[in-house]
């Protein structure tokens, strides 16, 4: 049996809504300054970037520890 993960800033969220809140906080411009990748700097969007963010797991990684450091 597992524990539950009370202390896990990551669980229930989702990785769109995890980059919501960033966009929300620190903009294309902010993450792009934070996280240097391209999906961030060229032309974009939300579905290209979750596209990329889901295929890359060094990238993911990064929005997630800069969504758990903002907490």
């Amino acid at each position: 049996m597992s524990l539950p993960q009370l202390n896990n800033p990551l669980h229930g969220k989702t990785l769109e809504s995890i980059l919501n809140e960033l966009l929300g906080q620190y903009g294309w411009d902010g993450l792009a300054a934070r996280i240097n990748a391209k999906c961030f700097t060229d032309n974009p969007s939300i579905s290209s970037s979750l596209k990329f963010l889901r295929k890359t797991e060094w990238a993911r990684k990064k929005l997630e520890d800069l969504y758990v450091a903002t907490k």
